[in-house]
Formats: C-alpha cells, structure tokens, sequence
C-alpha cells in the first residue's frame, strides 16, 4: 500500500499560543535525535474516543465523529508535516463486537499496517470505567498476541472523558490512580510483561468542547493539567525509549509457519514415544505373561509339557519311518543293479 503523502500540519495554528509554544518544544525532542517523522498507532475497543483524540492531536477534523457512527469502519492514516518533521497517526476500527474480540478487524488492522512501522500506540479507554473486565483482557491479549511483545512497551494509556467527576465524594486525583493501575496490571498479566519492567504510562484527555480551559485558552482537566501537551510528551517519552519500534511484515501478519517449527520435534517425539509409551507396554506385558505362567494350576503345567513330550516323541517316529523307508528303497536299488550286472555277464560269456 503507498504510504501517505503528507500535508502541511495547519491544525497547529488552531491552538492556543502557549500550547502552540509547548508542543513544539516537545516535537522539537525529536528532531534533536534525528527522527524526522513518527507513527503513533491508536487502537481500543468501540465508542471510547480513539477518533476523537486523533482529531483533537492534529487539530483538525480528519476522522468523522458523531452520535450515530462513533467510530471508522477501517483504518486510516492521517499525515501532518511541520518544519520537516512527520506526523502519522492511524485510527482504527473498534476491536469488539458482540461481546468478544473481533478477531476481523484486528486481521484488516494488521494487513494495514503492512511494512509499516509503529513507533507509540495509544490503547484508548474511558476514564469513568470502574472495573477491568474480561473483554479488556481479550483485547490486551489479542493485541500482544498480533503484534509480538513489544507492542505494550510502546504504549501509552489514554483515558477519555478525564473532564468526569467521581462519585461519592471520591477524589479526583486517587480515582485516576486506581483506574490507570487497574488497566496497568492487567497488560502486565495479559501481555506477558517482566515485573521488574516499568509500568505503562498513561495521559489523560478530554476532547469535549465543553472542556474548561485556562486563562490562555488551553484546554486543562480537574487537576488543572493542560492535557494536550501532557498527552503530546508522554508519546515522544515513549518514541525515544529504549524498546525498538515494531515493523510490520508479512511473517507478523501470517504467523509463524507451524510446520516449520513443528518438523524439529519429530525426532524427539518419536524417542520420547519410544521410552514413555512403547518400552511401558512391552514391560507391562512382558510382566502379565510372567504372571499368568506362576499362577496357572500345576497339573496344567505338567499337561502342557507332556504334550510337547509327545509332540517331540512323535515327530521322531516320523523320521525314523522316512528313513526306513529310504533304506528299504535304497536295498532294492541295489537289487536291481546287482541284476543288471549278472546278465552284462552272461552276455559277455555267450
């Protein structure tokens, strides 16, 4: 698939002036270290906001949003440029459909992605969840299932609608950290991650029109926390880490060749076989037949070895007879020559 071509990055003019200032500052990070461009990949479940915060990253309305089709129906690719620096960010399809992973969206996800390379992915959820259910864990699973390992040390938790006030009198602050460490241990147990591995950082992000803002016009959240930039530097944290960005080829899309892996444990299945399941049996019966002879009734015992005896006895009578018999035959053989000679003899003396 040809990559797309890129457009001048105008939505940066539609900010604030103070947010316009931090965000260049932090994209300026990167091209301290020679990356020209970066692709950030952002997936989640249906209805959470993934297209709304693609929108609310480029400054522009790349995706459509509404209340009747709240997310794409298939990936798209949506490039920025800005004073040579690159911008891909990708929306995605939701990943759940009736009640489980849709195992085909996530199939066209990742043959989108084809010789592509993911540098950040923002696994987007709502903040006001109060609980990591089953699905959730799917969905992790799933993904590190597709991608390999490190698809989940690229990642940043993006948690929408942040702009919700908790319930029962429960402070903003503490139901943030309980609901991030929720989402945070399940990927440590889904996606296989080491425990002496960093958590998987999380932003926060509100990308209602209604957001309360700041004296310079920035959109902030409860704690006062000016979203956009926060959201923004927590992704290039990321992008200049040490875990290597995830290539998309064809072997990640396909899967490992079974047969391939599988032809190397032939030999050792056929002598583990051998030992574990051939060598028991033939002991076993070995051990039944040991058995049933010292258990069996001695007159039975000594009834079998006279009838071998006789077998035996009876056999010899037959050899014997053969061989009278070719005695007798020989004997009259010499009979016959004998008789043959006595008349040579009369002939010769006539």
């Amino acid at each position: 698939m040809a990559a797309t071509p890129a457009r001048e990055w105008t939505g940066l003019q539609q900010f604030p002036v103070a947010t316009q200032t931090a965000l260049h500052n932090i994209l300026g990070t990167l091209r301290q270290q020679n990356k020209e461009s970066l692709t950030v990949l952002v997936v989640g479940k249906g209805g959470v906001g993934k297209s709304s915060t693609v929108n609310s990253i480029v400054g522009e309305r790349v995706t459509i949003v509404s209340a009747f089709q709240s997310e794409t129906l298939r990936p798209l690719q949506c490039a920025r440029s800005r004073a040579g620096f690159t911008l891909n960010i990708i929306d995605t399809p939701g990943l759940v459909e009736g009640g489980c992973i849709n195992d085909q969206a996530l199939d066209i996800i990742k043959r989108f992605l084809l010789s592509k390379t993911i540098d950040v992915v923002l696994y987007v959820d709502r903040l006001d969840g109060y609980r990591v259910d089953n699905l959730d864990r799917q969905v992790i699973r799933g993904l590190a299932r597709s991608f390999g390992p490190n698809f989940w040390r690229l990642a940043v938790i993006v948690l929408t609608h942040a702009q919700f006030s908790p319930s029962d009198g429960v402070n903003y602050t503490e139901f943030v950290e309980k609901r991030s460490a929720a989402l945070q241990a399940a990927i440590r147990q889904e996606a296989g991650l080491k425990k002496d591995e960093k958590e998987v950082p999380y932003a926060l992000v509100e990308n209602s029109g209604r957001c309360n803002t700041n004296d310079g016009g920035e959109k902030i959240l409860p704690n006062g926390t000016v979203w956009l930039p926060a959201l923004v530097e927590r992704i290039v944290e990321v992008a200049t880490g040490t875990t290597d960005s995830v290539f998309v080829d064809k072997k990640l899309i396909d899967g490992p060749n079974a047969n391939e892996w599988g032809k190397w444990w032939i030999p050792v299945l056929a002598v583990a076989q051998y030992f574990l399941v051939v060598m028991p049996i033939r002991k076993a019966i070995e051990k039944d037949l040991a058995e049933e002879k010292n258990q069996r009734p001695q007159w039975e015992i000594r009834a079998e070895e006279f009838r071998r005896n006789t077998s035996l006895y009876d056999d010899d009578q037959v050899d014997e007879q053969a061989i009278s018999q070719a005695l007798e035959q020989d004997d009259g053989l010499s009979g016959q020559l004998s008789s043959f000679v006595d008349e040579d003899d009369d002939d010769d003396e006539f």
